[in-house]
């Protein structure tokens, strides 16, 4: 009587196990899923993000289609440079009446699989209120067009640009004069290809009257992840706005 008993006592044991194991590995398949989860979405908020490019306001430092991972610690715990590319909310207006070729995905499977890699930070499923232009102006800078060369001017210091794109023939860094003060807290940008982007010149009838308010920006750009064949960093070319630093100080 003893022996069957405990030989009904320890079967169960010994079924036991196999469940406990199975439950044991899911509760710990879920632990860490959430806590990548956690960690990612940490990233995304503080560390980096991941954008991609709509328009040819950027060419050609950026094409069309390209994908940047933005550093989002620019400009909360780093300071903004005049030459950073940046990424920032529409302030408002910016994008109204604007026509852009949609890149999203379009086929249910690639569309979960951006919106998941859009909530760690490397998918691009929230760059449609977003912009990305060349900082030339920070607060208190003076930024005027165009000196008898065609040069804009930030604080009376001519600037040579290596990085505009001009119709050929053309040199004037602006097609419309502007002589602008950069309010405090706020950002005057300008695309690259210059005569081809709705910048700050062109949003004076905004709320934000063409300038960018701080708290709009998302980060400083700094690579080109995508497609593997652009993949470089991106230059703030600082020898452009050297002369003005030195005023600076």
């Amino acid at each position: 009587m003893t022996d069957t008993t405990e030989g009904e006592a320890r079967r169960p044991r010994t079924a036991k196990k196999p469940r406990n194991g199975v439950l044991t590995f899911l509760r710990d398949l879920v632990i860490i899923f959430i806590a990548a989860l956690l960690v990612s979405f940490l990233v995304k908020t503080f560390l980096i993000r991941s954008f991609y490019i709509p328009s040819e306001s950027m060419q050609n430092t950026l094409q069309v289609n390209d994908r940047v991972i933005v550093n989002e610690l620019v400009p909360g715990a780093v300071k903004l440079k005049r030459g950073d590319v940046v990424v920032f909310k529409d302030p408002g207006g910016w994008l109204t009446g604007e026509t852009l070729p949609n890149v999203q995905p379009t086929s249910s499977v690639g569309k979960a699989a951006d919106w998941l890699l859009t909530q760690v930070g490397l998918g691009t499923g929230d760059s449609d209120d977003h912009l990305i232009k060349r900082v030339i102006g920070l607060p208190g800078d003076e930024v005027t067009c165009c000196n008898d060369l065609g040069q804009m001017s930030v604080n009376g210091v001519p600037l040579t640009e290596p990085y505009l794109k001009l119709p050929a023939g053309d040199t004037r860094a602006s097609q419309t004069d502007f002589s602008v003060t950069v309010p405090k807290g706020t950002i005057w940008v300008m695309g690259d290809n210059r005569n081809n982007s709705r910048d700050s010149r062109y949003n004076g009838d905004t709320p934000s009257k063409g300038f960018v308010p701080l708290s709009d920006v998302t980060g400083r750009a700094f690579v080109i992840s995508w497609p593997t064949n652009r993949w470089t960093w991106l230059d703030d070319h600082p020898e452009v706005f050297a002369g003005v630093e030195q005023r600076d100080k």
